[in-house]
């Protein structure tokens, strides 16, 4: 599981720097709106999910070493 969450966080981040990338050229109305409207909501939501997978991960660990 903490691979997954892992994974996932090395993904958003290279998105992000390819939206930063993005923003260098693409600079109007749309591109605000585009950010505000998409990638403020995806980006804060897959941090959200990476700390749940991590929270999980350790409950897990913990069930396995109680049961043992």
């Amino acid at each position: 599981m903490k691979a997954s969450g892992s994974r996932l966080a090395g993904v958003t981040k290279e998105l992000r720097a390819q939206w930063q990338d993005t923003k260098s050229c693409w600079k109007d109305a749309k591109s605000l709106e585009f950010e505000q409207r998409y990638m403020e909501e995806l980006l804060a939501s897959v941090d959200r999910t990476v700390t749940v997978i991590e929270q999980l991960d350790k409950l897990v660990t913990k069930i396995r070493q109680d049961c043992e």
